[in-house]
């Protein structure tokens, strides 16, 4: 099987720039834009449109609770039709900058803590898939396996992929660790790379408890945030090139 190698990008800020987007995006093949809420203003999300486009990367809007200070990891009680709204905002900034570069938004994945949040939250997973579903019902919805908001992206009719992440840590019951906990980010290229493979071709990955839990994915993330982002990306994509994984988008298959 091929698997697509997604990060999160275009989370820079006005003077301020977090991650090498243009050295991530020569070995991606989706890019989970920001979209102005937690993170990224209106050129950094021209630019990383652009350069995806000119990649023939596949972009997606990564859309998250208004909390710039905060980067979306902190949860916010939005109701229901605001975060609607929230959400439709969000894609339809991404989407006018993509089809400026020449392309379009072909999929969606929520941020940090509404990522999370969805996992269980059903009011608010219902909320995204409505938005996204009001938006454009074409576009992807990308998730956690067994979350809330691939459930209710399914009933919207929405085309779900499922997502696992190559630095992140899980807990036994095939959730992310906390970003509060020790250990929730792993750094180690060689941990990764083998975690990693593993997921793709035996479809396990182990817990932090020793465990191994299982996970189905279609696309593998590692965060542009992390430190190291471009070595592994690049140790991972060359990994999963050997070994006839791919890299390939989701959204073309």
């Amino acid at each position: 099987m091929t698997i697509d190698l997604n990060s999160d990008l275009g989370e820079g800020f006005g003077a301020w720039r977090l991650g090498d987007d243009d050295a991530l995006l020569t070995l991606v093949t989706s890019a989970n834009v920001a979209c102005g809420f937690h993170a990224g203003d209106p050129t950094v999300m021209r630019g990383a449109c652009e350069e995806a486009a000119r990649r023939g990367v596949a972009i997606g809007a990564q859309v998250g609770y208004r909390d710039l200070a905060g980067f979306g990891r902190r949860f916010i009680d939005v109701d229901p039709p605001e975060l609607v709204n929230d959400v439709v905002y969000q894609i339809a900034a991404l989407d006018g900058f993509a089809r400026l570069a020449g392309t379009r938004v072909t999929y969606v994945k929520p941020h940090g803590a509404l990522y999370n949040a969805i996992v269980h939250h059903e009011t608010q997973a219902a909320a995204v898939a409505e938005a996204v579903r009001r938006y454009d019902p074409s576009l992807a919805a990308l998730g956690l396996p067994g979350s809330a908001w691939l459930r209710h992206a399914a009933d919207a009719g929405l085309p779900c992929f499922q997502e696992a992440f190559a630095d992140r840590a899980y807990t036994p019951k095939g959730t992310l660790v906390s970003r509060r906990e020790s250990g929730a980010v792993l750094h180690d290229p060689d941990v990764i790379v083998a975690r990693s493979l593993r997921m793709v071709t035996e479809g396990v990955v182990t817990a932090v408890d020793g465990t191994d839990v299982p996970v189905r994915a279609d696309s593998l993330c590692v965060h542009g945030d992390t430190p190291g982002a471009v070595a592994i990306a690049r140790r991972l994509r060359d990994e999963l090139t050997r070994t006839g994984h791919g890299p390939r988008p989701f959204t073309t298959r």
